[in-house]
């Protein structure tokens, strides 16, 4: 402090002390002193005199300054005067400013003093880590002084951040900071960092900085925040525009939908604040960075569907329709909602349902068309309307075509309670006023923009024009006009209606011919040689001339292609009529408008060209100059080749239609294939649980038979002869429920092989030539039903094996009979007495037991013949989807439909040889006690088992 006070006092003093000695003391202290208070009191006495004494300070501190801030970073005091001294040399302080010349002498200044800092590149670096102090004083200075560097040299301090390690990384930590001072100009910071840059933008966007802004903006208020909340949308649009990497991740993060509660606004609408106005434009400039024409039409696509998905549509419409808003604000609406709706069907759809909140209510774009043929609105406002209109129509037919409805005969309104669209165009295009006149004029071209169906109806529109006279129509009205020579805006916009209306339809060509004084102005108004003004007009009148040579389908015998061509030759000349045609490019207005959709002109003088006309005329100006040089051979052999072309596409066509049924058909047959593979598999599951059934069955026979040897060699009582009796009814029921159910099984089989027969047959019929993949496709189904026969075969041994199965267990149970037969002949005979009737009683049973036991084994055989018939028939249907695959092989088909025949006969002759067995085995059972009988005459036969047990009881009983 002493020091500073000497050199303060000793610079007041008196003037042998200069500015620049005093200057060069404190520099001189701060590189010799060694005491680090000395060093911090001549680094704030340079802070006190850098704003004053700029270009002294910088030329001979800033090298100390420079090396106090690498070798003193422990003290931030001084770390923090060195960072304001620097930020005073660099920065430009415009307050003290006044005139042009020292503003840009201070600009300079302040350019050469960031070269030499940024000059040794380990400075910025140094200021990087530098701000990785949380200490207040070193963070906030050093956010300025990085900031004014990059205002100054931004593309070389950009890119010296870029390459230095975690750079963009630890400046956006400054968003995260609790002090709202260095986090407001840590913003500032980033909107400098990331201008014009898109590597940076990226980083920056891939660091949550999407978040945070939002974060800190709805923290602020939304629209109603301060400078903060602009601070931040005009980083975000740094981030977004141009820059589709970041416009997909803004989308994809869902931060669209965060966007909303911006626009939320009440009943009450005027008064707003100035900033609430700037942050509401800065929000809509926002949206239309997201949807904007030039981003590629994919992702402008994705971003308008998520904005009618959140509602961010609804609420900008809610603002359009809302009243007491700014006109600013209105205008600015407007063109974000056009280019929200821009070709995207859904949300042109949507806007097309909005009305207005009157009584009764209107459409809003009946609404919005009002204004623009108001000529008492404001130019901008009706200019952003005529863009709303032309963005509705972009590529919407169905728009289109309601706007062109209106104007038909069958849709006005005779009460004329109300008015339409078409209405609203007419009256514009026939007002005194030339922007209504122009601006209705292209607003309709829209309405006709590559769509020939509207063109022709717009033919049958009739206009009453006095009362008295009969109507004419449209297109006759509009060349009236034109020819009673009205201003030139008037004129330039009907030229324009007419010729995206005659471009592309024939129809509306022989129409405009067809009046017979057309030709005659257009040629008159080619020929004269007019000013400099009316130049564009017969420009405009050559390419309308043009169009209905190049389009025209000579119907009309007077006005073929080659009589106008002729007429040009004779009256203009082709060389003339060429460069009358070319006024139209060479217009200084023409390049503006064909730049951008939106129509954006500073007054209303320079609205002459509309967008989309002049895609129309880049078009047709090269195609228009062949047709007028063509000669009439040549003509000929184009309409020849057109006519081949048309044939060529028609069998183009109709070899793609059958490409695409024959897919379809393709699709159909793999669904088809799919399905029976799925069937497949189930019955070769159904066929495993099956046989695991048999194998449990054969147990159960087994073990019984063993219980069958037991029972023979002991004698049982009567009361287990009784229980056996009591069991009898039961089983012998079952057993013809179970014969009747294998009888149904069999028919059932017997009418689905009836049915496979037909099948056949159709395919047979059904069959269709082969096509070029024959070769392959014969040999995989070769193949196939190789596969497929020795499959049936695997199944046929297998059924043969069943059969021995089967004639084992009939031996073994005639070996049994035989025994219980001997075993019945063993017990001896004693009249009426108890052991006869014992013995009688345990005959009974060894029959019973028996006729249970094979009933069961019939049961297990019939069952595992009836699961290998499930199993062939299964195989015959792979085989049968087989043959509906490859039906394009006729004659192997045939081979394979033969093959089935065989096997399917086999199959009968099974079925047949089971009904012989099943019949042995009915007399089987005859033989064993019940003989002669008929299936329906068991029930009887059982009935008088039962009476002759009940007398047997009874007998015991009066015994006893």
């Amino acid at each position: 402090m002493n020091f500073l006070r000497g050199v303060m006092g000793g610079q007041s003093a008196g003037p042998q002390h200069t500015e620049a000695e005093t200057i060069q003391k404190l520099c001189d202290r701060v590189a010799s002193s060694t005491l680090l208070d000395d060093r911090r009191n001549a680094v704030r006495a340079l802070k006190s005199l850098s704003k004053k004494y700029r270009l002294e300070v910088g030329i001979q501190a800033m090298e100390h300054l420079i090396h106090v801030l690498q070798t003193d970073r422990s003290d931030s005091e001084i770390i923090g005067y060195a960072l304001d001294t620097l930020f005073n040399i660099i920065s430009n302080d415009e307050e003290d400013e006044v005139e042009e010349n020292s503003t840009r002498q201070s600009e300079d200044l302040g350019s050469q003093f960031t070269e030499i800092f940024i000059k040794q590149q380990e400075n910025v670096t140094l200021l990087l880590s530098l701000l990785e102090d949380f200490d207040f004083h070193v963070r906030w200075p050093g956010v300025k002084l990085l900031t004014s560097l990059l205002k100054h040299l931004g593309p070389q301090v950009q890119q010296i951040i870029l390459v230095s390690p975690m750079g963009v990384s630890r400046l956006m930590d400054l968003l995260a900071d609790s002090r709202e001072v260095i986090r407001n100009d840590g913003v500032l910071l980033l909107q400098a960092l990331t201008r014009s840059n898109g590597a940076i933008q990226k980083i920056v966007a891939f660091e949550n900085a999407f978040e945070r802004l939002l974060d800190i903006i709805t923290e602020e208020g939304n629209s109603d925040g301060g400078i903060v909340v602009e601070d931040c949308l005009i980083l975000l649009q740094n981030l977004l525009k141009n820059n589709n990497s970041n416009q997909n991740f803004f989308k994809e993060g869902s931060y669209i939908q965060r966007m909303k509660p911006w626009f939320e606004v009440g009943d009450e609408n005027s008064g707003w604040s100035a900033q609430k106005v700037t942050n509401l434009h800065l929000m809509l400039q926002l949206i239309r960075v997201l949807v904007s024409p030039t981003n590629p039409p994919g992702a402008t696509s994705s971003c308008q569907k998520a904005m009618f998905q959140c509602g961010l549509l609804q609420q900008l419409c809610t603002i359009l329709m809302a009243t007491g808003i700014r006109a600013d604000i209105l205008t600015e609406t407007i063109n974000t909602v056009s280019e929200v709706i821009r070709g995207c069907q859904v949300n042109q759809d949507y806007f097309a349902s909005v009305n207005a909140p009157s009584n009764p209510p209107r459409p809003a774009i009946v609404v919005l068309l009002m204004s623009m043929v108001n000529e008492r609105q404001p130019f901008v406002l009706r200019c952003a309307v005529l863009y709303c209109f032309q963005c509705f129509l972009y590529k919407n037919q169905k728009g289109q075509g309601e706007i062109v409805s209106t104007l038909l005969p069958s849709t006005i309104d005779a009460t004329g309670n109300s008015v339409s669209a078409g209405q609203l165009l007419c009256g514009g295009l026939f007002s005194t006023d030339s922007l209504s006149n122009w601006c209705a004029a292209v607003a309709l071209a829209h309405a006709l923009q590559e769509n020939a169906t509207q063109k022709e109806q717009l033919l049958r529109v009739q206009l009453a024009t006095s009362i008295g006279n009969p109507p004419v129509s449209l297109l006759q009205q509009c060349t009236n006009i034109l020819s009673q020579g009205s201003k030139i805006q008037t004129r330039v916009g009907l030229l324009m209606l007419l010729c995206t209306w005659l471009s592309n339809c024939p129809i509306a060509v022989t129409h405009f011919l067809h009046n017979s004084a057309n030709v005659p102005f257009l040629t008159g108004q080619i020929a004269e040689n007019l000013g400099e003004e009316e130049q564009l007009v017969q420009g405009l009148c050559a390419l309308l001339l043009g169009i209905s040579i190049y389009f025209n389908d000579n119907s009309l015998e007077n006005y073929m292609k080659e009589k106008l061509k002729q007429l040009i030759e004779k009256r203009i000349g082709k060389e003339n009529f060429i460069e009358k045609l070319g006024f139209i490019s060479k217009h200084e207005l023409y390049s503006r408008a064909s730049q951008k959709p939106q129509p954006n002109f500073p007054s209303p003088e320079y609205m002459i060209f509309d967008h989309e006309f002049t895609k129309l005329v880049k078009e047709l100006e090269g195609v228009i100059t062949k047709a007028i040089y063509k000669s009439s051979e040549e003509d000929k052999k184009e309409e020849e080749e057109k006519k081949t072309l048309e044939q060529h596409d028609s069998i183009v066509g109709h070899y793609k239609n059958m490409i695409r049924e024959q897919d379809l058909q393709l699709e159909e047959l793999k669904q088809q294939i799919s399905t029976l593979k799925c069937q497949n598999e189930q019955l070769q599951t159904a066929v495993t649980q099956q046989v695991s059934q048999i194998q449990q069955h054969k147990d159960q026979y087994n073990l019984l038979k063993v219980q069958l040897g037991k029972d023979n060699q002991h004698q049982g009582s009567h009361s287990d002869g009784a229980q056996m009796n009591g069991i009898q009814p039961e089983e012998i029921g079952r057993l013809r429920e179970e014969i009747e159910e294998l009888k149904s099984n069999q028919e059932l089989l017997r009418s689905q092989l009836a049915e496979k027969d037909s099948l056949i047959e159709k395919l047979k019929s059904s069959q269709t030539s082969p096509d070029t993949n024959e070769a392959t496709a014969s040999a995989r189904d070769s193949e196939k039903i190789a596969e497929l026969k020795q499959e049936l075969a695997t199944l046929k041994s297998q059924l043969n094996s069943k059969s021995v199965e089967i004639t084992k267990l009939q031996t073994e149970k005639q070996e049994l009979l035989h025994k219980t037969e001997a075993f019945a002949q063993s017990v001896p005979v004693s009249g009426e007495s108890e052991a006869a009737i014992a013995a009688k009683t345990t005959d009974v049973e060894g029959r019973l037991s028996a006729l249970l036991q094979e009933t069961k084994e019939l049961k297990n055989e019939i069952k595992a013949l009836s699961e290998e018939r499930a199993s062939i028939k299964e195989q015959l249907d792979s085989s049968n989807s087989t043959i509906v695959i490859l039906q394009n092989e006729k004659n192997q088909l045939e081979v394979n439909i033969k093959d089935s025949k065989k096997e399917q006969d086999d199959l009968l002759v099974l079925l047949a040889d089971q009904d012989q067995k099943i019949l042995s085995l009915k007399d089987k059972l005859k033989g064993l006690g019940h003989p002669e009988e008929e299936e329906d005459e068991l029930e009887s036969i059982d009935q008088d088992d039962e009476d002759d047990e009940d007398e047997d009881d009874d007998k015991s009983q009066g015994d006893n």
